[in-house]
């Protein structure tokens, strides 16, 4: 079974890749970027045929790997 881990930094950390990036599609000519927040996408295939199971699993590697719950956010997903 697939999940997917989405990691953002928590609203009100500050974002420097999302600043720069903000600033490169300013650059670019592309008006009306008001806010850009960087964060990452972790797909993982687990030899799980549980949903819930699943969730669960991705949710323990979440807290104990893939986010840094001080300064970032994540959601999961099953696929």
């Amino acid at each position: 079974m697939k999940v997917r881990v989405d990691v953002m930094p928590r609203q009100g950390v500050l974002d420097p890749q999302g600043k720069a990036i903000g600033h490169a599609l300013a650059g670019q000519g592309f008006s009306g970027v008001e806010d850009v927040r960087a964060g990452k996408v972790i797909l993982i295939d687990l030899a799980e045929t549980d949903a819930d199971r699943a969730k669960e699993t991705a949710k323990k590697m979440a807290e104990k790997l893939l986010a840094n719950q001080v300064v970032e956010d994540y959601h999961i997903t099953v696929l």
